[in-house]
């Protein structure tokens, strides 16, 4: 079946009595050691830089941007509370790596166990919130999978909380970068903790392994990771002129160079790129014939807020296309794709996103179906 397109200008042209240059082109990303990385746009999604993001590679404490995720889901479903009383297995205390030093038998809130992790990147409080959550860190492991194909990290399976290695312990840096961002959008409150510099805890003082926050003001999260097999790995996050940007760079080979190469990465966002909210979910972008139906007329529009990321001075050059099918025919339900909504640059697609009924159109009477059929015949 063909489709109608229609083609709408998102942009405008700017006016002034000078002509506007060609744009200079977008140079390459920076180059440097890692196994893989990514820079993501936050609001849509866009990849804006990318070496084997796909590839898998071991976490190491990223691991534990998944572990935080379920607990903030926790919390949001009232299961546990900031204020419980968690008490500490020994298992959670005999775990190795970062700690933030719980003892076994003691009773810690779970407001300090989560900063224990987010901080400190302790693996005592990773398993201990774990074991509140779920009984055992298998249990709760088992969650953070359905997370993740819920999620749509296509390379990604977890068999602990820590992050320690495991052959069947894996993901990538695409997949980082993926939860990274569902996990500032659905938990901003939650995510600032990622942003403190530092916790004490016992009367023992640590740092932020994320050097990123005392270097550029404008970082705030989000998460370190280190294992002899994984190296130096670090997802970061930085807001500047309302533009969010996530980079995730794995497999470096000191603290020093995740942190330079994160802040190249976001550097090269910033400098290069810039974001905008082209529609809100919801609104009518579009009108059709609607044939057999209770209304003549049914609203298409898109079902989230729509954002875009484009090279910096090539908005106004944005187009978007609307294929709408051409006989819509009752029933219609409220959120039935009827057509596509393109976003073009230059001839070249931006993104696609599915175009929906924003209202239900269920049959007309006999009457108005009688109608409609004799005016389409006609």
């Amino acid at each position: 079946m063909k489709l109608k397109v229609v083609v709408l200008i998102v942009g405008l042209a700017c006016v002034g009595t000078f002509v506007d240059a060609e744009p200079l082109p977008i140079p390459a990303p920076p180059e440097f050691e890692a196994s893989s990385y990514v820079l993501m746009d936050f609001a849509s999604g866009t990849v804006l830089a990318d070496h084997n993001s796909r590839e898998r590679v071991d976490p190491a404490s990223l691991t534990k941007i998944m572990t935080a995720y379920i607990v903030y889901k926790a919390l949001a479903r009232g299961e546990v509370h900031l204020d419980d009383s968690v008490s500490i297995s020994e298992k959670a205390w005999r775990s190795i790596g970062s700690r933030m030093f719980i003892e076994v038998g003691d009773r810690v809130s779970l407001e300090d166990l989560l900063r224990g992790m987010v901080i400190q990147s302790g693996n005592d409080a990773s398993i201990a919130l774990a074991e509140h959550i779920a009984g055992t860190e298998k249990s709760f492991a088992d969650i953070m999978n359905v997370q993740a194909e819920r999620l749509g990290l296509e390379d990604s399976n977890f068999v602990n909380v820590t992050g320690l290695p495991n052959a069947d312990h894996y993901t990538t840096a695409y997949d980082v970068a993926l939860l990274s961002r569902a996990m500032i959008w659905e938990f901003p409150q939650e995510y600032k903790r990622y942003a403190q510099r530092e916790f004490t805890f016992n009367n023992i003082r640590q740092p932020n392994r994320n050097r990123l926050l005392w270097r550029d003001d404008t970082v705030d999260g989000i998460k370190t990771g280190y294992t002899k097999a994984a190296r130096y790995c670090l997802a970061a996050s930085a807001v500047r002129k309302d533009m969010r940007l996530i980079s995730v760079v794995m497999g470096t080979p000191s603290s020093r160079s995740r942190m330079a190469n994160s802040q190249a990465l976001l550097n090269y966002g910033f400098r290069h790129y810039e974001s905008h909210k082209l529609y809100q979910a919801g609104d009518a972008l579009v009108e059709r014939r609607m044939w057999s139906g209770v209304s003549k007329l049914t609203q298409l529009g898109l079902s989230q807020d729509l954002f875009v990321a484009v090279p910096h001075g090539q908005f106004s050059s944005l187009k978007a296309v609307v294929q709408v099918q051409p006989d819509i025919m009752a029933p219609v339900s409220k959120g039935d794709q009827l057509g596509t909504f393109k976003v073009t640059l230059k001839g070249e697609d931006v993104l696609e996103k599915p175009l929906i009924a924003l209202q239900a159109n269920p049959k007309g009477s006999f009457w108005r179906r009688l109608v409609d059929f004799f005016v389409r015949l006609y």
